[in-house]
Parts: structure tokens; C-alpha cells; sequence
């Protein structure tokens, strides 16, 4: 078996289906005989995380090669992929977000690129939204400019530079490879090798992180991590998420705060820790300011700060 591909997938019924659909051409049974050489050999798995909307009869109805496991509840993201990491039978594993769609020969391009890299430990392919336009595949392990960023976006020129993390969109429009620290974990492939070597996911992140810590893993192991960018795929971009917009980001800082605890120095956690709290300061101000003009409602405001409250308590944990 060449390749799993594993999705976890949560209310994204049509999504899913549209993802499916973009892999479904691919043979699933290592069995079939008439199989080009440089065509892959893959097996195809969905987690449902208790999603409401039918997703899981669907998968059932009209992916019947798919292999499902159905969640009696949300277990989390990485908790979820480990449930089929741990059936997997491919050389390499693939983290796939339900809201992507796999353009013709990505799958092709990411495992001939693992063969011919031995020392890649994992890499994922070239992002690109609905419409075509390039979307940021890969990034810099977090720093604290980023922090910083993230709270006061002083200048697009920086949210877009090195300083936030981004790779030059010039590095994906040439095509060649290139090494990252971290590919999104909407597509993060991993070679088995070295996902035995280093363990599967931590499944304490709920959601958010799990592919950062994942990473900086395998690089400590001493294992490459690479952009392909020939192997291109549209990814929808946070459809489950923005399914509950606060409790996101809360669930960003709680996975932040356990990253910077897991791997950072007692002087970069207390840097983070002054950063977070000055913008969740001014973020509490913003929103009392739009309040009292009108822009947001007082109920939205009492959950943005609620919001705000939690994720205070969860950086003093930094």
C-alpha cells in the first residue's frame, strides 16, 4: 500500500462529499491487476466527529470504498486522526482536511517526491482557495513576532512577510520544493518511518497545533520537512471552524499555550505571555468601542469577552 489517506471530517456534509469525490478516482484495492506503475495504490479512511448533518450516511451511501469510523461524540481533531493512524497500512500517511479538493496528480506528485527524498520526514502540497488564488501552504514554527502580529497587524507587507511566519509566494509560483518548518494540516504527509519514530499526534490538542508540535517533532528526530508545490490543492479553509467563532479562539490559544509549554524556553513563554495579554487588552477595548457605537450587539460583545477571559486564563498557564 503506497498511501492512507485519512479525513476527519465535522458538519461538512457537501464539503466532504466534494472531497471525496476529487480522490474517488484513485483505486482503493491494492488487489487490481490492471494498475499503471506510477498509478498509487490507496486506501481511504473517514472519522466522523458526531457531525448532525448526515455526513456519516452519506460517506456509507455513496463512498462505499471508503473505510468509516463513526464517533458517538467530538473526540478532537488529532484524537480522531489517530483512531485511523492506527489502521493504516500505507508507507505514508495522509492528513487531509475534509474541505479540500485534490487536483488531478497531487497525490502522484507529494509520494514520488517522498521516494526520492529519504530524509523527508513529511511535506505537503500547494494551497490554493476556491477561486484559484494561493493560499500560505506552509510556515515557520511560531515566534514571537508572530504573537505580536497576530494582535497588532501593523502593515499587510508584514502579516505577508517572514516576520509572520510566510514563505514568499515567489518560492510556490517557481514549482520547486522547498523546506519548511511546518505544512498546514489541511495536507500533511507523513512518512510512516518516520511518524513510528517520533509517535502519531497528541491527542491533548483538541484542534489547532497538533501539526506544529507533530513537526517539531520529526525535526528534532532529525527528519526534513518540505512544500511540494506541484501538487496543488484547494482547500475551502476553516468550514468546520467557523462553526463556532469564539469557542475557535479559545481553542487556538489553549493548543498555543500546551505547544509553548511543550517546546519553548521559560523567556519565550514569558515574552508570549506580555504579548497575548496586551492584545487581548486592546482587543476587550476594540470591541467595548464598537459596542457602544453599534457595530456589535451587547450579547455579542459579552461573548467576545468571555472569550477573551478564558483565553487570559489559559496564557497564564504559558
Amino acid at each position: 500500500m503506497d498511501l492512507s489517506v485519512v479525513i476527519v471530517s465535522y458538519n461538512v456534509r457537501e464539503l466532504l462529499a466534494r472531497c471525496l469525490d476529487s480522490i474517488s478516482g484513485y483505486p482503493f484495492q491494492v488487489s487490481d491487476s490492471n494498475l499503471e506503475p506510477e498509478t498509487l495504490n490507496l486506501e481511504l479512511f473517514v472519522v466522523d466527529n458526531a457531525s448532525r448533518d448526515g455526513s456519516a450516511a452519506m460517506v456509507r451511501e455513496q463512498f462505499p470504498a471508503v473505510r468509516l469510523i463513526e464517533n458517538a461524540e467530538n473526540r478532537g481533531f488529532a484524537a480522531a486522526n489517530n483512531q485511523a493512524f492506527a489502521l493504516t497500512r500505507g508507507r505514508y500517511v495522509l492528513m487531509l482536511n475534509p474541505d479540500t479538493e485534490v487536483r488531478a496528480g497531487a497525490l502522484e506528485r507529494l509520494v514520488a517526491f517522498m521516494d526520492a527524498h529519504p530524509r523527508a520526514g513529511a511535506c505537503g502540497g500547494k494551497l490554493v482557495y476556491g477561486d484559484g488564488a494561493l493560499q500560505h501552504s506552509a510556515f515557520a514554527f511560531p515566534s514571537l513576532a508572530q504573537i505580536f502580529l497576530d494582535f497588532f497587524p501593523l502593515h499587510w507587507r508584514l502579516t505577508e512577510s517572514r516576520w509572520n511566519g510566510r514563505y514568499p509566494r515567489a518560492w510556490y509560483a517557481r514549482g520547486a520544493p522547498f523546506p519548511v518548518d511546518h505544512p498546514l494540516g489541511a495536507d500533511f504527509l507523513v512518512r510512516r518511518a518516520a511518524a513510528e519514530q517520533v509517535g502519531w499526534l497528541d491527542d491533548q490538542f483538541f484542534i489547532y497545533c497538533e501539526e506544529i508540535d507533530w513537526a517539531m517533532r520529526l525535526k528534532r528526530a532529525g527528519w526534513e520537512i518540505w512544500c511540494v508545490p506541484q501538487a496543488e490543492i484547494v482547500h475551502h479553509e476553516a468550514q468546520s471552524t467557523r462553526q463556532f467563532r469564539e469557542a475557535m479562539f479559545v481553542e487556538l490559544w489553549r493548543a498555543r499555550a500546551r505547544l509553548f509549554r511543550k517546546h519553548y524556553a521559560r523567556a519565550f513563554r514569558f515574552a508570549a505571555r506580555l504579548i497575548v495579554r496586551a492584545g487581548l487588552w486592546n482587543e476587550a477595548r476594540q470591541a467595548r468601542a464598537q459596542a457602544r457605537r453599534g457595530v456589535v450587539t451587547q450579547d455579542e460583545l459579552a461573548r467576545r469577552l468571555d472569550a477573551y477571559r478564558q483565553v487570559w486564563h489559559h496564557v497564564s498557564s504559558i
